[in-house]
């Protein structure tokens, strides 16, 4: 009876939940279909999602051969990847020295902090893109990584959740005799993979998806990131061939899928672990 009541109790919040998350399907479900059907198809006045002609061998092998989509994918793969790691290793420390030290102007930094979460990262780009053109960096992986190095609001979620591990954890590290440097990496950090993991969700997503900063550093085609690659290959291949970039379309965002299924359940908890203490 407890359990039918709650049913009951929660069917409202169910149905909108499921009513939302089809709306947020809805244009991937559509992208995925119209890849496989031929273009003359995609834009017909029926709303019928199973194409008639099914097209999507030959939308693909032009999606993967009419330009290097693979170049494109693993050129994000990498620069998500070294931006991912020079992120945690400045904003663990950081996060470490916010939360769990106690030193004079610590709030204040940490003000200072919450302040660079105000600033668009669209604020700072004609200076770095000045100054990467000075140094002649321009069209180069240097310049797709560095400005992003250090992250604002990965400081902040991980200082979070450092602030809900007990100090006794960190003291009796302390009495066996390790080092502040040791403890970040040795006893807080991997007690802090929700966040992490959480963190690294959030990065790889945002920077997989980035067209911004690309399209403005980027020259070549064989620099380009997975979303500038899309545009590319839109622009110089496909024309008007709506299929054959959905096809592409669908490869470039079918790994942010696959990674947010795989890391859902501790992206969820690392959120929830980050805001347990203020």
């Amino acid at each position: 009876m407890r359990t039918a009541r709650t049913l009951v109790e929660d069917t409202p919040r169910l149905a909108l939940l499921s009513l939302g998350a089809c709306i947020m399907l809805a244009p991937y479900v559509w992208m995925f279909f119209a890849s496989l059907k031929p273009g003359s198809e995609v834009f017909r006045d029926s709303l019928t999602l199973w194409p008639e002609t099914f097209y999507a061998v030959e939308n693909y092998t032009k999606a993967l051969t009419a330009v290097p989509l693979a170049r494109f994918l693993l050129n994000g793969v990498l620069v998500c990847s070294l931006i991912l790691v020079f992120q945690i290793a400045f904003a663990v420390p950081a996060a470490y020295a916010l939360a769990k030290l106690r030193w004079r102007g610590r709030e204040w930094a940490f003000g200072l902090v919450m302040l660079g979460l105000l600033i668009p990262y669209h604020v700072p780009a004609l200076p770095l893109y000045v100054g990467a053109a000075r140094l002649g960096l321009l069209d180069s992986f240097t310049a797709l990584v560095v400005p992003f190095s250090i992250s604002v609001f990965g400081i902040f979620l991980f200082r979070q959740a450092f602030r809900a591990l007990p100090d006794e954890l960190m003291q009796a590290a302390r009495i066996d005799g390790m080092g502040e440097f040791s403890i970040v990496w040795r006893v807080v950090m991997p007690n802090a993979w929700p966040a992490a993991t959480a963190f690294a969700t959030f990065s790889i997503v945002a920077h997989w998806n980035d067209l911004f900063w690309p399209l403005i550093i980027v020259q070549s085609p064989q620099m380009a990131t997975p979303a500038l690659g899309v545009l590319f290959f839109r622009a110089e291949e496909a024309g008007n061939d709506v299929g054959a970039l959905m096809a592409a379309a669908v490869l470039v965002t079918a790994p942010m899928i696959a990674l947010f299924l795989l890391a859902q359940r501790h992206f969820i908890r690392g959120i929830a672990t980050a805001g347990l203490k203020g």
